[in-house]
């Protein structure tokens, strides 16, 4: 069985951190669907899918930790082309991905105990995205 829906996230850019793990868990469980995975997909190249503890600490770090090896502040070809000053937001994009697939079994997601699946916005401007989500399994 698959099943397709979409997600929408308000963010306001610059490596926010959005946490969808309490929305992933509403979507398989009402989705019919006991075992198998969960696909997350940002449309888009200035947002990432990954997981994290997330915690005030790392809330802090993991913008910290894109600002040390892909500053926000500095040129970018990209940004000679299209002149909209984001160059910094694909490089990040392209680092974490734009999708990530989780298992799930009877009804729930296999995270561990400490792990949550952030949505990450690099562009420089708030944004809504809508993340598409399938779910395959039986």
């Amino acid at each position: 069985m698959v099943n397709t829906q979409e997600l929408t996230v308000e963010t306001t850019g610059f490596c926010d951190i959005v946490d969808i793990t309490d929305d992933l868990r509403e979507v398989v469980k009402g989705s019919g669907i006991s075992s198998g995975t969960i696909t997350v997909f940002c449309p888009g190249s200035t947002g990432g899918l990954t997981t994290i503890e997330n915690e005030p600490g790392l809330q802090k770090d993991l913008p910290e930790f894109f600002e040390t090896i892909i500053p926000s502040n500095r040129r970018y070809h990209h940004d000679d082309t299209w002149h909209d000053g984001n160059g910094f937001s694909h490089l990040r994009s392209a680092l974490i991905g734009p999708g990530i697939t989780i298992p799930f079994v009877a009804g729930r997601l296999t995270l561990g105990t400490w792990q949550q699946v952030v949505f990450l916005d690099f562009d420089n401007k708030a944004r809504r995205r809508k993340l598409v989500l399938q779910l395959i399994g039986e």
